[in-house]
């Protein structure tokens, strides 16, 4: 029997969970998902500037868990943008810290703005 899923910390949900280009019609094409863990990866590492250790460290779970997770939402990311297929963000196992430090770490939306690149790193 294969082991449950450990269920990864997010720190909020995003404010906008449906992306897509403009001026097409879409009723054709399937939407790409991509899970609410894989957008914590996403923002987390390519928006807040976590290393891959210090995101795993954050959402409780092994780096090379999140190595998977992200590899899987750039490719999700891909496929969006080459592809022009909307992007719908849903789902996943994960659950949402509360906001008050038990399962908050430093890239936590709810409390902080995280370690977000200066304008000289960009």
């Amino acid at each position: 029997m294969a082991r449950p899923m450990k269920r990864r910390d997010v720190c909020g949900l995003p404010e906008i969970d449906k992306f897509g280009p403009l001026g097409t019609s879409l009723e054709d094409r399937l939407p790409v998902n991509m899970t609410v863990d894989e957008y914590e990866t996403i923002r987390l590492i390519d928006l807040e500037g976590f290393t891959q250790e210090e995101c795993a460290k954050q959402m409780n779970v092994a780096r090379t868990t999140i190595q998977g997770i992200y590899t899987s939402a750039r490719k999700k990311l891909a496929e969006s943008l080459v592809n022009g297929r909307t992007l719908s963000i849903r789902g996943g196992e994960y659950r949402l810290c509360d906001g008050m430090g038990k399962l908050c770490g430093p890239g936590c939306r709810r409390h902080s703005r995280g370690r977000r690149f200066r304008e000289h790193d960009i």
